[in-house]
């Protein structure tokens, strides 16, 4: 099992390597993504301070605690934009016929896929989330011991599966639609309702986005066992478990894809 694992991380660094080498071959789009990856972030915090330069909170909720809900969905989602970027290509992958290479290596196949990609510029992402997470603990007057920044831990990871997870469902889509792309992009655009209080969702919506397309657990009820621990509820405890079940979920859609995809039969 260690030898196994040696193996793949040995496999996935030295693929990593020669794709940022030849990323950085165009440096000048390197640069130009990255600043406006940076820009697209910070404009969502601007929309912040517009909204509450009008209304003192938001459904009860601070302009910093709002921070903090944003900077933890930044630093949960981050995995998904750096490392399994390339679940965009699926689709173009799949329609040229080039996907039948994955079969022709003795890898497993996802892990393969995931690792021809890593997008660099997604680390200003991370560093701005890191910023802005630790701004806004600082605003709030959070202090940090050993069993939190274990729950932080645990909470990012199990957040960053759910997104990831939506994310593979929606592009494994791909092997049984002819034009997949709004069903990715769909998707995506769920997870811009992710930073935001589920309190403000009433009824229908904050159902579907509770049990159904789970994005409170992208940052919301993560973020309440810190920022409000005395309004904790037992869904708050799902967290983990629903980052393992919908992992699993999309890891068995995906399967039966590559299962299903039969080639471009030219």
């Amino acid at each position: 099992m260690i030898d196994t694992l040696k193996f793949y991380f040995r496999i996935y660094f030295q693929i990593e390597a020669q794709y940022i080498k030849s990323r950085m071959q165009y440096r000048d789009d390197f640069i130009i993504s990255t600043i406006g990856m940076l820009f697209s972030s910070l404009t969502t915090v601007g929309v912040f301070w517009v909204i509450f330069d009008t209304v003192p909170e938001l459904d009860g909720w601070s302009l910093n605690e709002i921070i903090f809900i944003y900077s933890f969905y930044l630093l949960a989602t981050n995995p998904m934009q750096t490392l399994f970027d390339h679940f965009w290509q699926l689709r173009i992958h799949v329609l040229k016929g080039t996907f039948i290479k994955y079969y022709f290596r003795p890898l497993n196949m996802m892990f393969y896929y995931v690792s021809e990609m890593f997008d660099v510029k997604g680390i200003m992402q991370l560093f701005l989330g890191i910023a802005l997470f630790v701004y806004s603990s600082n605003s709030l007057g959070l202090v940090w011991n050993l069993k939190q920044l274990i729950y932080l831990i645990i909470l990012l990871l199990s957040a960053s599966l759910v997104i990831i997870s939506i994310m593979i469902v929606a592009a494994s889509a791909s092997f049984w639609i002819y034009n997949s792309f709004p069903v990715m992009d769909l998707a995506w655009r769920l997870r811009e309702y992710a930073p935001y209080p589920m309190s403000i969702y009433k009824g229908f919506f904050q159902i579907l986005f509770t049990y159904v397309i789970p994005i409170g657990f992208i940052s919301f009820y993560p973020s309440q066992v810190f920022i409000r621990p005395e309004e904790l509820t037992p869904i708050i405890f799902l967290s983990p478990a629903m980052g393992i079940i919908f992992s699993f979920i999309a890891y068995r859609v995906w399967t039966a894809g590559v299962n299903s995809y039969t080639g471009t039969g030219s």
